[in-house]
């Protein structure tokens, strides 16, 4: 017998449906009571189809750990992303399908057929960028930004004093900075976790010092 559904959350024609217009395909997770768990992890999203982890999402399809996406379809670890179609790993997207118009972007496919490059990259070179590792980059990066007024969330870099991007691309010295100039700071900064074996979910760059820090000290302890 099946487990009756929670209050708020109706089951119509296979999918798990919530008050918030969310819903998930029984057949599509595999099993009645998975659907339900995807469905029950979506905080304060509405109209959102197959999604779970998400945060503040509306009218997404197939997301994960996704926060303020709107549109999206087959996304993850994505943020403030619109109208984005097949994107992976990506931030601040607009409009997109096999990422065009894109921002900020990274291990997109296609991206040498972007509207938008010019903006974060240098178009007349076409030599492509060395993106530096940083060795056990999580605990590298805490014990940095741990330091007395080392951290300042609400700036990438000034002086000694640097957000959590900013430390990253700090610590990879020339490399690091280069490759800040051919594309940003945020960007740069998850390039360089990826390379050293530790991917970030960009939303990560726009916690509060507290939260960062909480965050960077539970990267370091594994």
């Amino acid at each position: 017998m099946e487990a009756v559904l929670p209050s708020g959350i109706t089951e119509q024609d296979g999918w798990l449906v919530d008050a918030n217009g969310n819903r998930n395909s029984v057949k599509y997770w595999q099993s009645r009571d998975a659907a339900l768990r995807a469905l029950m992890s979506l905080t304060n999203c509405e109209n959102c189809e197959n999604c779970t982890n998400c945060t503040n999402c509306a009218d997404c399809t197939n997301c994960a750990e996704c926060s303020q996406c709107s549109d999206c379809s087959y996304c993850r670890h994505c943020f403030q992303c619109r109208y984005c179609s097949g994107c992976w790993r990506c931030s601040d997207l607009f409009h997109c399908t096999d990422c065009s118009y894109c921002s900020e972007c990274s291990d997109c496919s296609r991206c040498m057929d972007c509207s938008n490059r010019a903006h974060f990259m240098d178009v007349e070179s076409s030599a492509p960028m060395n993106i530096p590792a940083i060795p056990d980059i999580d605990r590298a990066v805490y014990a940095a930004a741990s330091a007395p007024g080392a951290l300042d969330m609400s700036r990438w870099l000034c002086g000694t004093t640097h957000c959590r991007a900013g430390w990253v691309v700090a610590l990879a010295g020339e490399e690091g900075t280069a490759l800040e100039r051919y594309h940003n700071t945020e960007l740069a900064a998850m390039l360089i976790y990826r390379e050293s074996g530790s991917p970030i979910n960009p939303a990560r760059f726009h916690d509060s010092n507290d939260d960062a820090l909480a965050d960077m000290a539970r990267r370091a302890a594994k």
